[in-house]
């Protein structure tokens, strides 16, 4: 199933036979973006394009699909020779992607995508699942991370993502966006990610008493022993946790005000002796509340976040889009765009170029691909070649790279961008060639 050409959509299966019958497979253009911001969001995160490429670099149609395919009444009327085609079915063309990691902004394409456009046109439905999933949730993390001024972030949302798949590339995006790690153990084994885990209430009720449960676990983990506290009473929880030992690591707190349990809790850690035993909080946190807990002196070292991680709760959909720009006709570029209000696209290849002052982001421009006046103003071109003719070009960076990439790049933002509840935006400017190609398209067109 990973690389089955069968994720996709119907709509993309018609087309391409569409294409075949009528002899079109001239190669076109089609680029990546987001039209707008999802709610209460203003920059965003690119994510995903590890997995885009292995899909796109491997996809195949099976014998057991070309005969579902071939059966199928949509294609009663379409000719053996397409699903033969489609038996030895590769990817032989160009792709242009931002770095993974990147912050980018609405209108700026983040791949673009050349190619045989039955090769193309095959792709939109997976990039857009992988792009639109994994830029939402890596953008979120970032937002945590960010309101939690330095404490530690731990991904916890597998049980309560969208399936396993979707909890695993979760914990993926969640670490590019600043988490510390994840407690998936799969997503820790497959990317190389540090995982965390504690105990859960079941485990405390596993025993006599809470005592005694506290004693079994630390005696199995004295190195790595964090206590969950609140199964009982917490407070109580507490007291009987630093009774344990004094280098127990840490305590959870999973419920509760945890503002006033944290004082608490650490005055009686402090009390005992345990200065340096860690507070741990977890249940139902996001990125405001976690603000208004450090903003009144919350005593937590590292937070766990779960659900509202892993499904993005308050902007839960990304609305990606893939575009067909251009199209190649007997060597020449044919230009294509949207003209419908509020739903525009601009023609032909694009580039971003990021301008910076001091290192911090200034403002973006989308331009024409054949603009390089940008280079002599010191502009940074966003958009590098990754795969030509089926290839990649160099190996793809690993997790940790991307992660620093995109730390990087958000401390590039002014704090008026990044912080949790700012309502500004960048500067985002269509360059005057990339305006003027757009209006002489839309005056021939209208």
């Amino acid at each position: 199933m990973k690389h089955s050409a069968l994720l996709t959509d119907l709509y993309q299966l018609t087309m391409m036979a569409g294409y075949y019958e009528n002899n079109l497979n001239e190669t076109a253009t089609f680029e990546l973006f987001v039209r707008n911001y999802p709610p209460n969001r203003n920059y965003l995160i690119f994510a995903g394009l590890e997995q885009i490429l292995d899909y796109t670099l491997n996809i195949k149609f099976t014998e057991q699909e070309l005969e579902y395919l071939r059966k199928h009444p949509t294609f009663k009327n379409i000719r053996d020779e397409f699903f033969d085609y489609l038996k030895d079915f590769k990817f032989t063309g160009d792709i242009w992607a931002m770095p993974e990691g990147t912050v980018f902004f609405p209108n700026e394409p983040v791949m673009r995508i050349t190619a045989p456009i039955i090769q193309a046109q095959l792709l939109e439905t997976y990039i857009l699942s992988m792009f639109n999933f994994q830029t939402m949730i890596a953008t979120k993390a970032s937002r945590i991370v960010s309101a939690s001024q330095g404490r530690q972030i731990i991904e916890f949302g597998s049980r309560r993502a969208h399936g396993p798949d979707a909890a695993v590339l979760a914990a993926r995006a969640s670490y590019i966006g600043g988490c510390t790690g994840t407690s998936n153990v799969y997503a820790g084994h497959k990317f190389g990610l540090p995982i965390y885990g504690t105990i859960a209430h079941s485990w405390i009720m596993a025993f006599d008493s809470e005592e005694e449960a506290f004693e079994k676990y630390y005696k199995s983990y004295p190195d790595n022993t964090i206590l969950l506290v609140d199964t009982y009473n917490t407070i109580e929880g507490i007291k009987k946790a630093t009774k344990i030992s004094s280098e127990i690591k840490g305590i959870r707190l999973d419920s509760g005000d945890f503002y006033l349990l944290s004082l608490e809790a650490r005055k009686i850690l402090d009390d005992a002796g345990l200065q340096n035993t860690k507070i741990v909080a977890s249940g139902d946190l996001n990125e405001y509340k976690i603000k208004d807990l450090i903003e009144k002196g919350a005593p937590i070292d590292a937070f766990g976040v779960g659900t509202e991680l892993v499904v993005s709760a308050d902007a839960p959909a990304l609305g990606g889009l893939y575009k067909l720009v251009e199209i190649e006709k007997d060597s020449k570029s044919i230009y294509k765009a949207k003209f419908s209000q509020n739903k525009i696209t601009y023609p032909g290849k694009k580039q971003v170029w990021r301008f910076l002052d001091n290192n911090k982001l200034v403002k973006d421009v989308i331009a024409d691909t054949e603009e390089n006046i940008y280079t002599q103003q010191n502009a940074i071109p966003l958009l590098s070649q990754i795969v030509k003719e089926g290839k990649v070009l160099s190996p793809l960076p690993n997790i940790n790279e991307i992660k620093r990439h995109c730390l990087n790049n958000l401390m590039q933002l002014d704090k008026n961008l990044s912080d949790t509840d700012s309502t500004s935006n960048i500067q985002i400017e269509i360059s005057k060639s990339l305006q003027a190609k757009y209006n002489q398209l839309k005056n021939s067109v209208i």
